[in-house]
């Protein structure tokens, strides 16, 4: 069973030709130490320090490197083995004891604190505040924040840290605000386009409603940001833009009423002269017929004749000799009294009334033959009355003729003219005429 042992551990060092920290031989007596903190570059990193260890190595804290140490547990036997050329024994025989000066320190159980904690007075670690105690190493424009074990260096708000410095965030260049944004040094200041108040969360704006001030004499309109002000028909907007002046409807247009304008507050209202009233649509005049209304002076032996504007009381005819009257209207020479033989046969009385310059030429009248004769022909013209030549007789047949006006005649004005229409026979060698006693009544005005 001994030289099976022997190839066995023969076999196992082969095998485990080097292990961590130790490098073991067949042929050695004992099992070096390999030191890591030589071959092993950068076992530890930052403030820590790298301490070899018997088949392995530690990281401790530079500033607890110094301390003293006191080993409190026995030192490890060192394990010789025989020659495996000489052959194994039958049994392992333990090394003399003996101590052996470790090469590295040899840390306690209560172990003191790692880097960042202290040693409390109840034996615990607490944090160790850099910021407080002023052991940090935050440049001056940055702010030291403590953390758990150490500390951070960080920029106050409205800062960002660039290259090593804390510069000022300029929020402005970013939309941090809706409508006006001023920058300040670690900060900034959001305002309002005027119509506009801040919001509770100080970036955004919201519109003022200044209809619920009153600003305007008549209505209000809130648009965005600002409002607009109306008026009442018949008023206009001042120049103030808040307040309403009345609107003078009258000082637009001459033609805005028939005869006249006037203004009230807000809109206006027509009038007419006397003998009109105001029509339906409030503008024009309208005559007043005052002999069917009654409003007249005239008495029951006289006729009342209305024309535009006014009225005329018209006294029972008479009739001149040597005519006689044969009807209401009418005067008849009869030919065989020798005074009519030079004079028209009939005279027949009409009246007319005519607006103020109206406009020109108008057919204003007609006559016409009542009784033809074999054989004759008409002649109409005007005999008398016609002295500003205002009118004329247009023939429109053998036995009419039509008065046209060809003048405006501006009133309020009374022609009177004599329309003559001349019978003509040659057969019977005849000659004779009858008259039309045509009255005009020419209003003031030109309605």
């Amino acid at each position: 069973i001994f030289p099976l042992c022997r190839m066995l551990a023969a076999l196992v060092f082969a095998l485990c030709s080097e292990c961590r920290g130790v490098l073991i031989s067949p042929s050695s007596p004992s099992i070096p130490d390999v030191d890591e903190c030589r071959t092993l570059p950068g076992a530890c990193r930052g403030d820590m320090r790298c301490v070899n260890q018997n088949g392995g190595y530690l990281c401790i804290p530079r500033s607890l490197y110094n301390q003293p140490y006191r080993p409190e547990t026995p030192a490890l036997p060192e394990v010789t083995y025989s020659d495996p050329s000489e052959g194994f024994p039958d049994a392992f025989r333990p090394p003399p004891p003996g101590p052996v000066e470790p090469s590295y320190p040899i840390v306690r159980s209560t172990a003191p604190c790692i880097l960042g904690y202290t040693l409390a007075e109840d034996g615990t670690c607490s944090d160790i505040d850099e910021c407080t105690a002023n052991s940090h190493q935050c440049n001056p424009t940055q702010l030291c924040i403590n953390t758990a074990g150490g500390y951070t260096c960080s920029c106050t708000e409205g800062y960002w840290l660039v290259g090593g410095q804390c510069q000022d965030i300029d929020e402005c260049r970013y939309g941090y605000c809706q409508q006006l944004c001023a920058n300040v040094p670690g900060s900034y200041s959001c305002s309002c386009n005027p119509g506009f108040i801040l919001n509770p969360d100080s970036r955004t704006c919201q519109d003022v409603d200044e209809c619920e001030d009153e600003p305007c004499s008549h209505g209000c309109f809130n648009t965005y940001g600002s409002f607009m002000c109306n008026c009442d028909e018949g008023f206009e907007l001042a120049s103030d833009g808040t307040s309403c002046i009345d609107l003078d409807e009258c000082g637009f247009s001459e033609f805005l009423c028939q005869h006249r304008c006037v203004n009230t507050p807000g809109s206006f209202s027509c009038i007419c002269p006397p003998g009109y009233y105001v029509f339906d649509d409030g503008r024009s005049c309208e005559d007043v017929n005052e002999c069917d209304t009654g409003n007249n002076t005239c008495t029951t032996a006289q006729v009342c004749f209305n024309f535009q504007g006014g009225y005329t009381c018209l006294n029972p005819l008479q009739c001149e000799l040597p005519y006689v009257e044969v009807s209401d209207n009418q005067c008849m020479c009869s030919a065989e009294i020798p005074a009519c033989r030079d004079k028209p046969f009939t005279i027949l009385y009409r009246h007319m009334d005519l607006s103020s310059g109206r406009s020109v030429p108008a057919d204003i009248f007609q006559m016409q033959a009542t009784t033809r004769y074999p054989g004759a022909f008409y002649i109409f013209q005007i005999k008398s009355g016609n002295d500003g030549r205002e009118f004329y007789m247009r023939q429109t047949s053998n036995v009419s003729a039509t008065l046209v006006l060809s003048r405006p005649i501006k009133g309020p004005k009374e022609v009177v003219l004599d329309l003559e229409m001349v019978t003509v026979n040659n057969v019977i060698n005849f000659r004779g005429s009858s008259i039309i006693r045509l009255t005009i009544f020419v209003s003031e005005h030109p309605f």
